[in-house]
C-alpha cells in the first residue's frame, strides 16, 4: 500500500504531467480522428487518385517514361522521390522540388504505371486533410514542432503510469466500472473518467508511445545516415551530385535491385542527393510481401551511373521500430474493422481528456457530502485528477 507521502508525490507528478499535455493531446485526438480515415475521406472529397480500369496483365510503362511524363508537368523542378501506395501499384507518385535537400516546396504528380499518362498534378499544402495532418504532426513548426509534440507524448506516458498507480488504491472501495449515478455531477464525471481511462489504458499507451517515436523520425534518419551510410559511402565523399545526363536508366536500376531482393515489393526510390540517398546513388527501398514484413524496408544502393549495386544494408533496430510504429499509430494494420476500433477509442479518449479538464476546473467546488473521501494523505486539490488519467492519448 502506498504511504501518504508516496501518494502525494505520485499525485503531484500525475496532476502536472496531465495538465501540461492535456490541451495538446486534445488537439492530437481531434486531428487524429479524420486521419484514421484519410483514404476514405479522400475518396469522398475527390482528392484520392485512382487509375482507370484496364485488363489484367496490361504491361507496365518504363519508369524512365513515367519520370519524363512527370517532369513535363514541372520542367523547372528535379525529381526527389518516386513511390507507390502500399495497396495500389497502378499509380506512381513523383515528388518534384527545386532542390535535392528537404523542403516544404514540393509538387506531387500522379502517373499511371501502365500508360505513363499523368492522372493528377496533386495540390499540396492545402485542403482540410493537409490542415489536420500538419496540426497533428508538427503544428506547422517543422522539426521543433515535432520534438515539442514528442515531449508532450512523453508527459502523456508519465500521466498514464502515475494515473494507474493512483487508480488501484482508489478503486478498492468501488466495483470495477461502477458509476455512482446517485451522487453529485462531479462524482459521476470522476467515475466515468476513471472507467474510460482504464478501458483505454492499453490503447493510450500504444498510441502515445508510437506517436512519440514518430516525432523522432527526422533525427533517426539523420543519425542512420551519419552512423551507417557515411561508412558505406566513404568512396563518394566530396563528390558532387551526379548530373542527370550522366545517370543510367532508372528502370534498369530498379530491375537490378528487385533481382537482388526476390519476393519483395517496391516501396519508393530516392534519387541522388536526397535525404534518403547519396550524391551518387539511386536508393531503391523494397518491402516484404507478407503482412508481418510489409512495413519493413530494405534499402538497396544502386550506382546511378553504372547501374550496379553498391550496398544493401539492413535497417538498424531504431528505424525498424519507427516503421512498425507509424501504421500502428493510425490503426492501419487491420483494415476497416481496426480503423473503427481506433476511432471509437479515440472518441473515448477525448471524453476522458474533457472530463479531466472539467474535474480539475471544479477542484475547489464543495464535494458532495455523500462522496467518499480521497485516499489518505492525498491533497484535496488533487482529487480531480485521481487515478485513471490514461486520458492523454495521442
Amino acid at each position: 500500500m502506498l504511504s501518504p507521502t508516496a501518494i502525494r508525490r505520485w499525485s503531484w507528478t500525475h496532476k502536472w504531467s496531465s495538465l501540461i499535455c492535456t490541451a495538446f493531446m486534445l488537439l492530437l485526438c481531434i486531428t487524429g480522428l479524420p486521419l484514421i480515415f484519410h483514404h476514405e475521406i479522400g475518396h469522398l472529397l475527390g482528392t484520392e487518385v485512382e487509375a482507370p480500369a484496364m485488363p489484367e496483365g496490361t504491361p507496365r510503362a518504363s519508369l524512365d517514361t513515367v519520370i519524363a511524363a512527370a517532369k513535363a508537368v514541372h520542367p523547372a523542378r528535379i525529381v526527389q522521390f518516386v513511390s507507390q501506395a502500399e495497396d495500389d501499384d497502378k499509380v506512381w507518385f513523383v515528388t518534384l522540388t527545386h532542390t535535392p535537400d528537404p523542403t516544404e516546396d514540393f509538387k506531387s504528380v500522379a502517373v499511371d504505371a501502365r500508360t505513363a499518362q499523368v492522372l493528377s498534378d496533386i495540390p499540396t499544402n492545402q485542403g482540410f486533410m493537409n490542415l489536420m495532418f500538419r496540426l497533428h504532426v508538427d503544428l506547422f513548426a517543422g522539426l521543433p514542432g515535432k520534438l515539442f509534440l514528442g515531449f508532450m507524448g512523453l508527459l502523456l506516458l508519465v500521466a498514464i503510469v502515475t494515473g494507474v498507480v493512483l487508480y488501484a488504491p482508489f478503486m478498492r472501495k468501488l466495483r470495477f466500472g461502477d458509476v455512482r449515478r446517485d451522487r453529485s455531477t462531479r462524482v459521476k464525471w470522476l467515475d466515468l473518467h476513471n472507467l474510460l481511462g482504464i478501458v483505454t489504458l492499453v490503447w493510450a499507451l500504444v498510441v502515445g508511445a508510437t506517436g512519440m517515436i514518430n516525432t523522432w523520425a527526422d533525427l533517426m534518419v539523420k543519425y542512420w545516415q551519419y552512423d551507417q551510410l557515411s561508412t558505406l559511402l566513404a568512396p563518394y565523399k566530396g563528390k558532387p551530385v551526379i548530373a542527370m545526363d550522366q545517370r543510367g536508366p532508372l528502370q534498369q536500376a530498379v530491375d537490378v535491385a528487385r533481382a537482388h531482393a526476390p519476393g519483395t515489393k517496391l516501396s519508393f526510390i530516392a534519387f541522388p542527393g536526397t535525404s534518403f540517398s547519396s550524391p551518387h546513388h539511386n536508393t531503391v527501398f523494397v518491402r516484404g510481401a507478407e503482412p508481418l514484413t510489409s512495413r519493413l524496408l530494405q534499402p538497396i544502393l544502386v550506382d546511378a551511373h553504372s547501374g550496379q549495386i553498391t550496398a544493401a544494408p539492413q535497417l538498424p533496430w531504431y528505424l525498424t521500430a519507427l516503421l512498425v510504429s507509424q501504421p500502428l499509430h493510425f490503426g492501419d494494420y487491420g483494415g476497416m474493422p481496426m480503423k473503427i476500433i481506433w476511432a471509437l477509442l479515440d472518441i473515448a479518449t477525448i471524453i476522458v481528456l474533457g472530463s479531466g479538464l472539467y474535474l480539475w476546473l471544479r477542484r475547489r467546488a464543495p464535494a458532495s457530502a455523500a462522496a467518499p473521501a480521497a485516499p489518505t494523505g492525498l491533497p484535496a486539490s488533487a482529487t480531480a485528477s485521481l487515478a485513471a488519467h490514461p486520458e492523454r492519448a495521442a
